[in-house]
């Protein structure tokens, strides 16, 4: 049997698709090699695989690739992955077996899941806090000038940056394609731009 057939779709919905999967793609080094391989998807923007629950996630951009493109592109993947012998796991010693298996019950555990989309979160918040650091400090006189318009400049940069973040999803999936629907969120998008641009301008 081939091992697209040991895929079995369990949710599909808003850009997000679920998949229960055989336990030897849940081994460290296939689980890698798949997860590699559908980030390089195009649209593909999420993968997570629970290697304790044998789950597959992945989130994608419907506008660049829906749930059959993806499918298919999935589907050669995993073939080519086979042919090649890369779905097959390395033979690993006992205490590497075991420590494996540990590592796969902890992350199993909902608050491990929890804290670890946190971190993630909060390491993309950082990275992109800074990079505006760096693009502040590329104009020191403005802050030696006027040193409360500079910090309340940062902390609308990060503001925008945060509520972009929040709503990336929705503005990518929903307000793009039914922007009527949407008049309201896109009006309220313009004005915030607006504002930052306002605040911005020398008085």
């Amino acid at each position: 049997m081939s091992i697209q057939k040991e895929f079995v779709l369990r949710y599909n919905l808003d850009g997000h698709v679920r998949f229960e999967i055989p336990a030897r793609i849940c081994h460290v080094d296939v689980a890698k090699a798949v997860t590699d391989g559908i980030s390089g998807i195009d649209g593909v923007y999420g993968v997570t695989l629970y290697r304790g629950q044998q789950k597959l996630s992945i989130r994608f951009n419907e506008t660049i690739c829906d749930f059959k493109a993806l499918a298919r592109q999935l589907f050669d993947l995993l073939s080519d992955l086979e042919t090649k012998g890369a779905l097959k796991p390395k033979p690993v010693s006992t205490s590497a077996r075991w420590k494996e298996k540990a590592k796969a019950k902890i992350d199993n555990f909902k608050v491990t899941r929890w804290a670890k989309e946190k971190f993630g979160a909060a390491k993309e918040t950082v990275q992109a806090a800074k990079v505006i650091t760096r693009m502040g400090m590329k104009k020191p006189n403005a802050f030696m000038q006027d040193p409360e318009k500079a910090v309340i400049s940062f902390l609308n940069d990060i503001l925008v940056l945060f509520l972009i973040k929040l709503h990336w999803n929705d503005i990518t999936q929903n307000w793009l394609l039914k922007p009527l629907k949407y008049r309201y969120e896109w009006m309220a998008l313009f004005y915030l731009f607006f504002l930052l641009v306002r605040s911005r301008k020398q008085k």
